[in-house]
């Protein structure tokens, strides 16, 4: 290979800004100390770093800087948030209330409390994968302590009623976590508005490094005690989270937090437009294609179709020499079969089967969106070509799916 293909998956992870590696340089090697260590300058310097990076992020989020905990990324965000709070509110009950298509690691995380004891009721979508706020309201009792809705799907990008979830949990006294590494900076996202008291956020989503994300935690639920510490060893953190700090990380975390605090809305409404001229296309030329997920609102640069008569791992592929696509979820790509989401929001399995994810991004230009048409639309014609399903479809014969 020549050269390295266009990228489209930056919902998996998105490549780090130049500005954001500039801002971590220093402290790899010339500004080395640990942010613990206070009693010198060295010790000092990194201290300033991570406030730093504290505040900037803080300032996107629109929260005090004091309510941020760092953690390795946005998985022990949600482990954090969800078995903390189950552990902290246990006397109050043990009932906890998610959504069908949360991402794995909120899931994987109610599962390990379901061994445990906990009751989790785990909600339908409809088919533009929503979840219906009434739905929430009535799977909420006396017993339920926790609520955990994501702001936009990893995998098809729709965004979720937050301001109408998130209030019905304030008023039930429920605690409401979200899952916001998808669309930060990019959709809107108030904590205030929409009553957040959790919500975890991952650095390489937003074009910063891997390997650090953060925790919200209102102020209100650390005065109580939320949520218990989950890694233990130093007092980090302010009790949450032990652990030497990632200077380096939390410092390119601030900066791309400043970046798209800047620059975040013009840059959505562009890779949204370089999106719509993708759909348009491959629409405008491909027979027997299906939009996964409800057209709006959703995150700008998510684009999840489905190609019928093709076989979903040919065509990625065949295409991978072309672009980096992926069918799904990266946290989901080891285990077989089709994807969760596209199941629980009633995609039938041919059609998920066959399921790809575009996901544009700040480097995504017009004549890379042309070249990506161009190489489904070639590659979906010369699949179907050799498919005996799509030669029956064309002469008129049912098929038996």
């Amino acid at each position: 290979m020549d050269q390295m293909p266009i990228y489209m998956d930056h919902q998996a992870t998105t490549p780090v800004d130049e500005r954001v590696v500039a801002a971590m340089l220093p402290y790899f090697s010339e500004q080395f100390g640990n942010a613990a260590s206070r009693t010198h300058a060295h010790g000092r310097a990194a201290r300033v770093a991570t406030e730093l990076g504290r505040a900037q992020l803080a300032d996107l989020i629109g929260i005090k800087p004091e309510e941020l905990i760092f953690t390795s990324g946005a998985t022990e965000s949600d482990n954090l948030a969800i078995c903390g709070v189950a552990e902290a509110r246990q006397d109050e009950g043990k009932h906890i209330v998610t959504v069908r298509t949360e991402h794995r690691a909120v899931l994987d995380s109610c599962a390990a409390l379901e061994r445990k004891g906990w009751r989790v009721t785990r909600l339908d979508v409809d088919e533009e994968g929503l979840v219906s706020p009434e739905a929430i309201a009535e799977a909420l009792t006396d017993e339920t302590v926790l609520l955990s809705v994501m702001l936009a799907n990893n995998e098809v990008g729709v965004v979720q009623r937050l301001g109408e979830i998130g209030a019905i949990a304030r008023a039930r006294g429920v605690t409401f976590h979200c899952d916001a590494a998808q669309g930060l900076g990019y959709l809107p996202f108030a904590v205030e508005d929409m009553h957040i008291d959790l919500a975890s956020f991952s650095a390489h989503k937003i074009y910063g490094p891997k390997g650090v994300g953060a925790l919200y935690v209102r102020d209100a639920l650390q005065t109580r005690g939320m949520p218990a510490a989950q890694m233990h060893g130093g007092d980090h953190e302010r009790g949450l989270r032990s652990g030497t700090l990632n200077v380096p990380g939390i410092a390119g975390f601030g900066a791309a937090a400043t970046i798209m605090k800047n620059e975040g809305a013009p840059e959505a409404a562009r890779i949204e437009s370089l999106r719509e001229a993708l759909k348009d296309q491959l629409f405008d030329a491909v027979e027997e294609v299906r939009l996964n997920g409800a057209a709006g609102p959703r995150h700008p640069g998510n684009l999840n179709l489905s190609f019928g008569y093709v076989d979903g791992p040919q065509l990625l592929l065949e295409l991978s020499e072309i672009v980096s696509l992926s069918s799904g979820s990266a946290c989901s790509s080891a285990v077989s079969g089709p994807s969760y989401v596209l199941e629980a929001m009633g995609v039938p399995k041919d059609w998920s089967a066959a399921s790809i994810r575009f996901g544009l991004g700040r480097q995504t230009s017009a004549d890379e969106v042309q070249a990506v048409a161009d190489g489904v639309i070639d590659t979906v014609g010369r699949l179907r070509e050799r498919s005996p399903l799509w030669a029956r479809r064309a002469s008129g014969k049912p098929i038996d799916w």
